[in-house]
Parts: C-alpha cells; sequence; structure tokens
C-alpha cells in the first residue's frame, strides 16, 4: 500500500514540536487537536495543517461561574432507601454521593421542588410531614408507617463538571481547579456564552475548526463519596434539569412535570427505561431549546469564517443527532469516539453535517500507556471491529485524543497506527461516494426507534456490561454486516405498520426494558399488525426476551408465531415434549461453537412444528418456526464474535426465505466477509483476524474460487460479469 496523506486529526501537546512533524509525516496527518489538559503552543500552529481548538461552552469558565454560583447546572437525585421502624424518620439524602460534585439547591422552595415518597405505597409525602435541616442535610418524615421505605428526591446544584472530574482524577490533575458548569437558559450565562466565543474567537486566529465539547449539558453521571461513578447514562437527560427549566415546561406544555419523571422509581429515568410520554415531551422540549441556543454559537463561529464541530459525547445532551431538531444547529461535523463498529455507525450516518470523524481507541492515557503494556493490542482490536462498519458506511475523518509524548514512548503502537491510517485512506478513497450491496433491509424494533440509531443496549459509550453483552453483540454483528439496518419505534408501527422494504424486524432485550417493549406488548394493535406482516411472508428474529409482557398466559406475546415461550411456572403442569433438536439446520450449517451469553432458561417449544436447532442442558436456545408465509428466530442471547455474526447472518436470510441469496456475496469461511459495490465495479475480501486465512468467496454471480489472506488482510477484487 503507497504512502497516503489526509483524513487523520492528531492530538499534540506544547513543547513537542519535533516530534509532532515527525508523527504528522508517518500518519499523514493533516489536522492538529488539542485536548482536556493540553494546549497547543505557537509553533505547532504554524505547521501545515488545520488546527482543532476544543472549546468548553458550559465549564472551563471558572470566574464566572464562581460570581454566578445561583446558575449552576442542576440534577434531580434520590436519597438511599430509609425503612422507618417508628412514626419518626430522619434522611442523610447526600448520604453515598460526593460532596465536590453536587450540593443540594435550597434556593428554590423545595416544598415545590422537592418530593418524598413512601416507597412501599407509591404515595407522595405531604411536605406538611416533613422538614429539611440545612446545615445537617438532613430532611425528617412525621406521622411515619412503621416498616414502610421511605425516599427524599432532592433538586441538587452540579459544582463539578463530571468529564473534568474523571480527567482529573485519572491523570492526578492535583491542584487543578475543579470546572463548574453554568447553565445557559439562565440570564447572566446565556449572555456570556456569545460574549465570550465573540472574544475567544478574536484571540485564537489560528483556529479552524472550533470543537465544541459539546454545548450544555452533561450526560447523567453522578459520583458517589469515594470518587467513583455512582450512576451514568449516556442518553440521560438528569443533568439538564433546572428550576428554570421546570416551570418553561409547565408554561409551554399546560402541566408540571414531577421529579419523579426523572427519579422514575429509583432507577433513574435511563435510556433502557420504556419513555413516559411526559419523558418523551421533556426530551423534546430540550432538544428543540438546545439546538436553538447551540445554533446561536454556530452561526457566531460561522461569521468568524471557521467551521463548527460537535464532540458526540460530554455535554451532547439534547443534541440527539438523528432527532428532529438537529439539522437546525448547522453544524459542520460531529466526531465521536469509536468503541467498535456500532458506535463507527452511530457517528458515520449523522445526517445534516459535511463530515464525520471518528475518535479511535485507544486513548493516549496514563491508564493504557504504561511500561509492561502494549497498547497495540487495544488498537488492533479496535481496528478491526471498526473497519467491518467503515466497508459499510464509512466515517470521513479518523483522529485519536491524549497526551502525544505518551504513546510516543511506545514505537509499536506509533508504527501499526501508520498502518491503520494508511489502511483506512485507501479505504475511503475507493468506497466513500458508492453504495455497498445490501442483500436484506433489517429493522431493529424497540421503544426509541430511529431518534437512537446505532445507539441500543448501550449504558456508558459500548462498555461491556453483564445484563447487555448478549444484546450489544447484535448491534456489533449489524455494523459490518451486508444488509441495511434501520431503526424503528413501536409508535412508527401503530402508526404506520411495517416499512415495505424490511426482509426482518428484531426485537431483543430483558423483559420490560425499553428495548424488548415492556407494556407496548399489552397494545392488541401493535401485536396484530406484526402477527399479520409475519403471516403475509414477513421475517421476526427474536432476542433474550423479545415482545415480553405477561398477559393473556404468554409471556411472549408473539409467543405462537416465535414457536417458543418462557416458563414462569404457571404451566408447570402442562407437559412439555418437544426438546429434540433437529440434527442439521440451514442457520447452523457452517457453526460449529455456540455461544449465547448470559442466555435464557426455561424457553420451551410449544407444539412439534416448532424447529429445535440448538438444545443443551436441558434448554432451547436457538429455534425457528414457521408462521403463515413467514419464519421466525429465537436465539438465547449473541455476543459479538465472528461466529455469532455469521449465526445471525443465516439466521435473518433463514427468517426472511432467501436463503438461496446468501452466497451472493460471501466468504466460506466465516473469519473472512466479503463487501461488493456494484457501482465501483470492485468488491473486498476482509481478514478480519490476527492470523492467515483461506477462504472460498463467492463473487455475485455464482461462481466461487481460493483467495489466501494474510492476517487481517484486505484483498480487492474486479467485479466480473462472467
Amino acid at each position: 500500500m503507497s504512502k497516503s496523506h489526509g483524513r487523520v486529526t492528531l492530538p499534540s501537546e506544547s513543547h513537542f514540536l519535533d516530534e509532532t512533524k515527525e508523527i504528522m509525516t508517518r500518519w499523514g496527518a493533516d489536522a492538529l487537536r488539542d485536548s482536556d489538559g493540553t494546549k497547543l503552543d505557537e509553533a505547532l500552529k504554524k505547521l501545515e495543517a488545520k488546527i482543532y481548538t476544543t472549546y468548553f461552552v458550559a465549564r472551563n469558565h471558572n470566574q464566572f461561574a464562581e460570581q454566578h454560583l445561583d446558575e449552576c447546572q442542576q440534577l434531580y437525585l434520590m436519597s438511599p432507601y430509609q425503612m422507618a421502624t417508628g412514626e419518626r424518620l430522619t434522611i442523610r439524602f447526600m448520604e453515598g454521593y460526593f460532596d465536590q460534585q453536587i450540593k443540594p439547591d435550597y434556593r428554590h422552595d423545595v416544598t415545590r421542588f422537592w418530593e418524598v415518597i413512601d416507597r412501599t405505597t407509591n404515595q407522595v409525602v405531604s411536605s406538611e410531614n416533613w422538614q429539611l435541616n440545612q446545615q445537617e442535610n438532613t430532611l425528617t418524615i412525621e406521622n411515619c408507617q412503621p416498616w414502610h421505605e421511605y425516599t427524599v428526591s432532592f433538586l441538587a446544584d452540579a459544582i463539578w463538571d463530571p468529564t473534568q472530574m474523571y480527567n482529573h482524577i485519572t491523570n492526578d490533575w492535583g491542584e487543578v481547579p475543579h470546572d463548574i458548569p453554568f447553565d445557559v437558559r439562565k440570564p447572566h450565562s446565556q449572555a456570556f456564552m456569545t460574549d465570550y466565543l465573540r472574544q475567544w474567537l478574536k484571540d485564537n486566529p489560528d483556529t479552524d475548526v472550533v470543537r465544541f465539547t459539546t454545548f450544555f449539558y452533561h450526560f447523567t453521571l453522578v459520583f458517589n463519596d469515594l470518587g467513583k461513578e455512582k450512576f451514568v447514562d449516556w442518553f440521560g437527560y438528569g443533568a439538564s434539569v433546572s428550576a428554570e427549566a421546570i416551570e418553561a415546561f409547565e408554561l409551554e406544555y399546560g402541566y408540571r412535570l414531577r421529579p419523579e419523571t426523572f427519579i422514575d422509581e429509583g432507577y433513574y429515568n435511563s435510556t433502557f427505561r420504556v419513555p413516559t410520554p411526559e419523558y418523551q415531551d421533556y426530551l423534546r422540549f430540550i432538544q428543540r431549546f438546545v439546538s436553538q441556543m447551540a445554533k446561536k454559537l454556530v452561526d457566531i463561529v460561522h461569521d468568524s469564517g471557521k467551521e463548527a464541530m460537535m464532540f458526540l459525547g460530554d455535554n451532547w445532551i439534547g443534541t440527539e443527532p438523528y432527532g428532529p431538531y438537529f439539522g437546525e444547529i448547522g453544524l459542520d461535523a460531529v466526531v465521536g469516539s469509536v468503541g467498535g463498529g456500532t458506535t463507527l455507525r452511530m457517528i458515520s450516518e449523522i445526517p445534516h453535517v459535511k463530515y464525520t470523524e471518528g475518535r479511535f481507541l485507544p486513548y493516549f492515557f496514563p491508564d493504557t500507556f504504561y511500561e509492561g503494556n502494549d497498547p497495540v493490542v487495544e488498537a488492533n482490536q479496535n481496528w478491526l471491529s471498526a473497519r467491518r462498519a467503515i466497508l459499510r458506511k464509512p466515517v470521513d475523518r479518523i483522529g485519536y485524543g491524549g497526551y502525544l509524548s505518551l504513546a510516543y514512548q511506545f514505537p509499536k503502537f506509533i508504527d501499526y497506527v501508520e498502518h491503520v491510517t494508511d489502511e483506512f485512506r485507501d479505504i475511503y478513497q475507493k468506497i466513500a461516494t458508492v453504495s455497498p450491496y445490501n442483500g436484506l433491509t433489517v429493522g431493529v424494533l424497540n421503544a426509541w426507534g430511529s431518534l437512537r440509531s446505532w445507539q441500543a443496549y448501550m449504558v456508558a459509550h459500548a462498555l461491556e456490561y453483564k445484563q447487555i453483552y448478549s444484546y450489544l453483540g447484535m448491534m456489533e454483528s449489524l455494523s459490518g454486516a451486508a444488509v441495511k439496518v434501520v431503526f424503528l419505534s413501536f409508535d412508527e408501527l401503530l402508526t404506520n405498520g411495517v416499512p415495505a422494504e424490511v426482509d426482518v424486524l428484531i426485537n431483543g432485550g430483558d423483559a420490560h426494558t425499553a428495548f424488548s417493549g415492556g407494556d407496548y406488548w399489552l397494545k392488541p394493535e401493535l401485536v396484530t399488525v406484526i402477527r399479520q406482516w409475519i403471516a403475509e411472508g414477513g421475517g421476526f428474529v427474536g432476542l433474550g426476551e423479545p415482545t415480553a409482557a405477561h398477559h393473556g398466559g404468554h409471556y411472549f406475546q408473539l409467543a405462537t408465531a416465535l414457536g417458543v415461550d418462557k416458563e414462569l411456572g404457571f404451566s408447570l403442569s402442562t407437559d412439555k415434549y418437544f426438546t429434540e433438536p433437529l440434527s442439521d439446520h440451514f442457520i447452523t450449517a457452517d457453526v460449529t461453537r455456540f455461544d449465547f451469553g448470559e442466555s435464557m432458561k426455561n424457553i420451551y417449544a410449544l407444539t412439534e412444528a416448532t424447529e429445535i436447532i440448538e438444545y443443551s442442558d436441558g434448554e432451547i436456545h436457538l429455534a425457528a418456526n414457521q408462521f403463515g408465509k413467514g419464519r421466525t428466530v429465537y436465539l438465547a442471547g449473541l455476543p459479538y464474535s465472528l461466529e455469532n455474526t455469521r449465526l445471525l447472518l443465516r439466521a435473518l436470510y433463514y427468517a426472511a426465505t432467501k436463503e438461496a441469496e446468501l452466497t451472493k456475496w460471501f466468504s466460506a469461511n466465516l473469519h473472512c466477509e466479503v463487501h461488493a459495490y456494484p457501482a465501483l465495479g470492485q468488491y473486498a475480501i476482509v481478514n478480519n483476524t490476527n492470523q492467515p486465512q483461506q477462504t472460498e468467496v463467492y463473487n455475485g454471480q455464482g461462481a466461487s474460487h481460493q483467495v489466501f489472506l494474510n492476517p487481517s488482510e484486505i484483498k480487492w477484487e474486479v467485479i466480473t460479469n462472467e
């Protein structure tokens, strides 16, 4: 591969000029950026490169924030559950919280903005029955019901930005001041945000791209009294709340939000909760406000002749890039952190911007770059998973973040990234303007739909949790598969039915979550629409606890279509004879190792017609069923692996009744994939492993040939019409 140049952003820092020039040449970087904790000196800014400068709208301005502490950002928090043993109970509601990050808001009327709840009865306790001790941060409840549990939902000020707090602790910044976040909904802060930006643009003439990190409200991230994460929701709107926001919402919508809208029975209103109508109203309310305010800043940047870029992280709440108001902001670009193929697609498909950029891992921080560790391992894993998605829909640029001086101490890492940047540019040059071949259209069905495209099952930006990896693997597999993926909400199906282009619907997740659907499945209209669609020839894949809502003698509300249900103990008296697996099946034709992750127990077949494909340890983990003219497939779980990627692909084609089309563009070796670009007249054969591979490749015209691939190699071949 010949050396190429461009489409790469390099982090640098003051007093690192010669080394920066060297890495720029080797990696072909055409842009330089600072990071949280670093600055670019004048010598670096004079290099032949576009200059990105990090800009914080609502943090990193302590001189202003300290003069307007009444305009701090706020959030709703809940005390620990406390049980009353008598008629009087005192709750220390700050217990377990980090007092360097938050403090209770006593400026506003607590009887209007706070709530005390008897969690045993779910009844709100009248403010006449409780009183505060502000000096002790305690609340005492009178006339309690003994042996009932109580909580306090309180409005708190955020006095330390959580991202800066994380970086501060991780990198041991010592005496560096704590960034105080302020709320641009409030008058002084709103004026400051525009005035300061105008002056900053004059003071930074060498800046070409203003990298907003991000705008106003941080995703919900609260630390405990040990300075460790207590609660995190990358999609959480909790930190966008304020007394002023509550009042403005009531004025616009005609009803008042309760603290419980955000506390949500102690779970906080995370992306896993089925959104209530009130919460959806609030999301739209914040999205409109953020878009309007952000547009003011972007217009100022454009008036100065510079580009405006948004970082998809930190203070990104309200920007929802797939939401209805994002296009109104007028951004030039979005950059986000790439955790793998799923997050790559989340970034690369963002509409209404001129270009997208992925920040690859690892971050050049000491938690990875330390003596004895090999950062190439993480970099290689990150690249191979992201590359699958790039071959479906590439970002326009890639880059890294952190301390370049730290990464420079690891020569093998520098060598590896040199290879990555060259390979990325080669892929981009070939496919950026053409569409890949898609054999199917797959609709991912959940409560959020297209609003959270490529964002299902995430807690904290693709970090793995025991409860999600068996589902997130499905998203990761799809991110690089030769299928078109669309995201659909239950409300959309209720209104419009299943879109005509969809071949297969996927629904999965733990019961009662927004991804499985919860009470949506109690709506007869929804169940009817999907049953009819499958019966008329559609395909349906269920994962984990799909369509789960205990009702009408079923747990899976599409049990009859799926051919399986989950035993809850209520039907143990009904014998279940159907346990014999098939000796072979299309779905498992080239898969020899099964991994269903956390899996599911007590799944049973309804009739002898159910095709039991994998049965072990007394459990059904994989099954299929004919339902009218359509088909369904059930999977107990699907962690990401190359084996499971192939398993899912075969399941999708089987559910769509299109088995014969699977091998149109295909690699017989599941460790390799084929990506065809008809308009380009070429196709790529990709080795997704660090080992050499040999495979039989089907070229789209029914012919096949043997191909040998070196570790991680891509081979490009010409499409012929033979």
